[in-house]
């Protein structure tokens, strides 16, 4: 049996090469492994919720399911209701919603009196207005692919308006949905 023997600066070259490479396959599973976490990773106590079982390639962020019950519905109105716990509800439609018209809806509503625009951008609009009372509402619109998305609060609970800060975390949620592949 013969066995191969190798000269002292080719065993040195075999070392270097071997280490190149598993330095190689460490580096490009680390890469392929923190890109996707990085893309998914949600902020402190939120989870992340992947709505492609409902027909939308997306996830969204949601306040943590393991400490607040989730239900996600199909309402007849064609829009897709998530709710996790007491004060976060979001509704998505399929359709771009009209910003403008909705600004000027808001601004001429003599009953429900807006007191400011909180956030005023092409895509979204996020505003405080009263009846006795603050309340927090928001529209979005979001493109995932070739279909545009709104966002928009949705009544928690009877009688009772989310925060300013519970709005504004299904806000930030919503602007920061994830287009899944």
């Amino acid at each position: 049996m013969n066995s191969i023997a190798f000269k002292p600066q080719h065993r040195m070259a075999l070392k270097h090469f071997r280490f190149l490479f598993v330095m190689t396959l460490v580096f490009l599973i680390n890469a392929c492994t923190n890109s996707s976490k990085d893309e998914l990773t949600p902020p402190e106590g939120m989870s992340v919720v992947k709505l492609n079982t409902f027909g939308k390639p997306f996830a969204i962020f949601v306040p943590d399911t393991s400490k607040n019950p989730l239900s996600i519905t199909e309402e007849p109105s064609g829009a897709l209701l998530i709710k996790a716990g007491s004060s976060f509800a979001v509704a998505v439609y399929e359709e771009a919603a009209d910003l403008e018209l909705k600004r000027s809806d808001i601004k001429a509503d003599e009953i429900n009196k807006l007191n400011t625009f909180l956030s005023d951008e092409p895509n979204a609009i996020f505003w405080e207005s009263a009846i006795t009372e603050p309340e927090y509402h928001f529209l979005l619109n979001s493109s995932v692919g070739e279909t545009t998305y709104s966002f928009q609060d949705h009544q928690v609970l009877e009688g009772k308006t989310p925060s300013k800060s519970a709005v504004q975390k299904m806000f930030d949620s919503c602007k920061n949905i994830k287009a899944l592949k």
